[in-house]
């Protein structure tokens, strides 16, 4: 089935509604880690155009003085911590404590009075603080970036929908290992549970947000 059929089997399903931008944003970086793009590393998966976006989004973000929050992955040498999941992908043993690999990327590191969240599972909000941080800031929009499209960023932008938040994620500052997966992910989650918003949109919505603050 051709994307257009494919949109239209959609749509007549009652699918892809749209969610409009809220008054108070966060921007959530996801796993912005070093493994995603050093070479050397198993889990390196040719991401860096989309780092390079983010890095533009971030710089807007902090203009307009919203809130960001960086999440980060870690495990006990061993993963003792990281379940089925830690089982499930042998790749994760980058992230164990000490790991080079799970450093910020550079240009992406959170600021001291950024939030970051560490966490052992895909979603941002899977055993963290982070629907409570969000909550007591009075966010109604979180706005996605990161990696991967088909597991972390895709996990926690349907995790924000079911808190309770607008879920925008940014198109062009999330990234997979190859686009097959990452377009079908993008495809799901504008159809059911977020918008998937350009660059452009993003920072033109965070700009009006600066003339206001």
């Amino acid at each position: 089935m051709g994307d257009t059929a494919l949109n239209q089997d959609y749509g007549k399903a009652g699918f892809g509604g749209r969610l409009d931008f809220g008054k108070k944003p966060c921007l959530l970086h996801i796993d912005f880690a070093r493994a995603y793009i050093d070479k050397t590393c198993s889990l390196y998966a040719g991401v860096e155009a989309s780092a390079e976006v983010a890095k533009e989004v971030l710089a807007e973000a902090r203009k307009a003085g919203i809130m960001i929050v960086h999440t980060r992955v870690e495990f006990t040498p061993g993963g003792a911590d990281g379940g089925v999941f830690f089982r499930k992908v042998p790749a994760l043993k980058n992230f164990e404590r000490g790991s080079p690999f799970g450093a910020f990327v550079e240009g992406l590191e959170p600021l001291p009075n950024e939030v970051v969240i560490t966490k052992q599972y895909a979603s941002a909000y899977s055993g963290t603080n982070l629907a409570a941080t969000l909550t007591a800031a009075g966010v109604d929009t979180v706005l996605h970036a990161g990696w991967s499209t088909s597991g972390c960023v895709r996990a926690s932008a349907l995790d924000s929908c079911q808190s309770g938040f607008i879920p925008i994620v940014i198109r062009e500052a999330v990234g997979d290992r190859h686009q097959a997966p990452h377009d079908a992910n993008l495809f799901d989650l504008q159809a059911k549970y977020a918008e998937v918003r350009s660059k452009d949109e993003v920072i033109a919505y965070l700009r009006t947000l600066q003339r206001t603050n």
